[in-house]
């Protein structure tokens, strides 16, 4: 008895190791304006973002999005040059998508 016990504990913690980490990448994205409403999708929130961003991260050979959402220009210094991005006095959103695999 005291042998199925101890088989089946064992079996127990090591079942449990053998557990992969999901990989997981943060990619940050301009949202232009196109005239196609990807953008809006991003920004917003909505639900077709959710779709957008699974293409994306499939496109990088990602299995789907795991979140996304709109970045502050402040939040990712040193990336964006001064005034790049802008057309007059509109610039473009930054979206973050982090894909996992």
């Amino acid at each position: 008895m005291r042998a199925i016990l101890i088989a089946l504990l064992a079996a127990a913690v090591l079942g449990g190791t053998g557990v992969a980490q999901a990989e997981k990448r943060i990619f940050i994205i301009a949202s232009n304006a196109d005239g196609y409403g990807v953008d809006r999708c991003l920004t917003s929130g909505g639900g077709c973002g959710q779709a957008v961003a699974t293409a994306y991260c499939r496109t990088r050979e990602y299995e789907k999005a795991l979140s996304f959402h709109k970045v502050d220009r402040d939040d990712i210094t040193g990336s964006v040059p001064v005034g790049g991005g802008c057309r007059g006095a509109t610039c473009d959103e930054f979206v973050a998508i982090e894909c996992g695999r």
